[in-house]
């Protein structure tokens, strides 16, 4: 079955720039860079999300610090190598951006409206059984490890996190099951202990499910075969 890779991993962000741009990597060429973008949560707090760039599709001025822009792409993860141990590293990788103008009217409709300002769609693999646990004030979580495919054979290990009643269900999903789910890209803090027994703080990236549904392979087989034969009937 043929894999359309930007229907399985996209995201749309809005938020406004901070800090400053930082090289990545270069490949035949062409420069990437990396950027946090600051996507505000209905709480009140906010989401610094790494963004990662081709010079080809920004300019300077675009990415100075409280610019509102409008990012579209996927949520990827890549493996670092760091003191012989293996660091799944999580940055969106950006398809288009697009400058915003501010606008005291629209932010007014964002908060009253709730606009999407952060969204992610996966369709993926269960590849690891999801942790289910409560907190202490009985509050349902459940994580999850995704492998969405991308070309050339790759896949896309995203960590993510089911709440209430999408926590209790998640806790009977077998490794290797197909699921969608939609949700936000969230950073949350936490502290890491060292070898050396100091303390680091560190920044996790993973995705806040707000909605997940199974997939059933032949179901989604049997879709493909009619839109095949409707093509072939026009």
């Amino acid at each position: 079955m043929d894999t359309n890779y930007l229907e399985n991993n996209y995201l749309t962000l809005v938020g406004k720039v901070t800090g400053e741009k930082r090289f990545s990597h270069e490949i035949y060429g062409e420069r990437f860079y990396i950027f946090d973008l600051s996507i505000p949560r209905l709480s009140g707090n906010a989401d610094i999300i790494p963004i990662t760039v081709s010079e080809r599709l920004i300019t300077d001025e675009m990415l100075q610090e409280g610019k509102k822009l409008l990012v579209k792409g996927q949520f990827r993860s890549y493996n670092s190598y760091e003191n012989e141990k293996n660091r799944l590293i999580l940055t969106v990788f950006a398809k288009d951006v697009t400058e915003l103008e501010e606008d005291e009217q629209e932010e007014n409709e964002i908060s009253k409206k709730d606009t999407i300002t952060n969204e992610v769609v996966l369709i993926g693999y269960i590849c690891k059984k999801p942790i289910y646990r409560q907190t202490p004030f009985g509050r349902e979580i459940a994580d999850l490890l995704l492998a969405v495919n991308r070309a050339y054979n790759k896949s896309d290990y995203i960590p993510s996190i089911a709440w209430g009643r999408n926590a209790r269900f998640c806790q009977n999903l077998e490794v290797g099951t197909r699921v969608k789910i939609v949700g936000r890209v969230q950073s949350r803090n936490y502290e890491k202990k060292l070898e050396d027994g100091t303390v680091e703080t560190r920044v996790a990236y993973e995705v806040s499910i707000g909605s997940l549904e199974v997939i059933d392979e032949k179901d989604d087989e049997k879709e493909n075969k009619e839109d095949v034969e409707n093509k072939e009937a026009v």
